[in-house]
């Protein structure tokens, strides 16, 4: 009989995916929500679903930039599955919905193999066409949703969500400059410890992934704090991290994000631009904080990326992070935690060959976020 491990590559999920469908962001007020990602990050709405569109239960926006999209929904009734997770949870991240090839195939190879089904396949309907879905558990309480969009749109490059979605009377985009986020880079899971290694054979065993890269609580440590993290990918364009806190001195902050989130989920999100620098320089001018990190890291950064011409002017005035691998060099920035718990944060990231995630800037990222931790009192 087959094993897991030596099932052909075209019966695991992986093989069926083609990429991001949409982020679903489950909130207390989703009209506050999305109009602060249209503020601070330069979304735009593209789709609104609510009770004027005939869903009851519950209001959604759909917000695009590049091939990023969103979705932020909020509840309508106390009973809600999004009211729940809201009260326990806080604002965060429920649905990391991935396009396929066919929803069927996928969900039957994912269950068969260990995966627990959310939501057996579906479909919605609407002048446009058919949509066909199905839904799968991962860490916590976050879920991956298989989208076929096969059958659905009108051939004019129409891009409506899903049936019960509108594009009347949306909310205008604020005033700001662009902004220039093209893409989702990666998308990062904070897991109890111990329990790594589990999720890593879930991605791997169940879905198909490969594992991309593997970091030691040596490698991610600072005086006070370590975790650990492995990279696991489709081999193609979903890239998911997982991390989980390791021993150390005081609370690492993956320790934090589980105590304040109440369990595991969505850490953060990283979007690629272009431009970094036109990038951050106008999310700063729309009011986005960053995470800090002192002068005296471009020294060292300079001798390590020597021989790239880069702006180190403006890099230094923004606070953009810089790293080198064999494939090339990246530049990165993260945000301040932009959930009320401190909990889910974005980075900004340049990519330029590089195939990693800035393991040269690791020491200089986890201090700044834990000059962060000892201000919320929790380091």
């Amino acid at each position: 009989m087959t094993t897991l491990e030596e099932a052909p590559r075209s019966e695991v999920p992986a093989a069926h995916l083609r990429g991001w469908d949409c982020i679903e962001w489950w909130v207390g007020n989703a009209r506050s929500t999305a109009g602060f990602l249209m503020s601070a990050f330069g979304f735009r709405c593209t789709g609104y679903a609510g009770p004027e569109s005939g869903v009851a239960d519950k209001v959604s926006y759909v917000l695009e930039q590049g091939d990023i999209r969103f979705v932020v929904s909020g509840a309508l009734d106390a009973g809600s599955p999004i009211a729940d997770h809201v009260r326990r949870h806080g604002d965060g991240v429920h649905d990391l919905a991935w396009i396929v090839d066919d929803v069927d195939a996928t969900f039957a190879a994912a269950v068969t193999r260990g995966a627990r089904a959310v939501r057996e396949p579906w479909e919605e309907q609407d002048e446009l066409g058919t949509l066909r879905l199905a839904q799968i558990a991962t860490y916590g309480e976050t879920v991956h949703t298989f989208v076929d969009r096969g059958r659905y749109g009108d051939g004019s490059g129409m891009r409506r969500l899903e049936p019960g979605f509108h594009d009347d009377r949306l909310p205008p985009a604020p005033v700001g400059p662009e902004v220039g986020l093209t893409a989702v880079d990666h998308v990062v899971g904070n897991v109890e410890k111990g329990s790594l290694d589990t999720w890593v054979d879930f991605y791997g065993k169940v879905l198909g992934f490969e594992q991309l890269v593997h970091f030691d609580d040596d490698q991610i440590a600072t005086e006070y704090s370590a975790l650990m993290s492995t990279v696991v990918w489709d081999g193609s364009k979903i890239v998911m991290p997982i991390n989980e806190p390791a021993d150390g001195l005081k609370k690492s902050q993956i320790q934090e994000y589980l105590e304040c989130y109440d369990g595991p989920g969505v850490q953060h999100i990283a979007m690629r631009t272009d431009d970094i620098v036109g990038t951050v320089d106008a999310l700063r001018q729309r009011g986005v904080r960053f995470m800090e990190v002192p002068d005296t890291y471009y020294a060292e950064a300079k001798e390590r990326l020597a021989g790239h011409d880069l702006p180190w002017d403006d890099l230094q005035r923004l606070s953009i992070l810089a790293d080198r691998d064999h494939d090339g060099y990246l530049l990165q920035i993260f945000t301040e935690t932009v959930t009320d718990r401190p909990a889910v944060f974005f980075e900004i990231i340049e990519r330029h060959g590089a195939k990693g995630f800035g393991e040269g800037n690791f020491k200089a990222l986890f201090e700044a976020i834990e000059r962060d931790q000892a201000r919320r009192g929790h380091l």
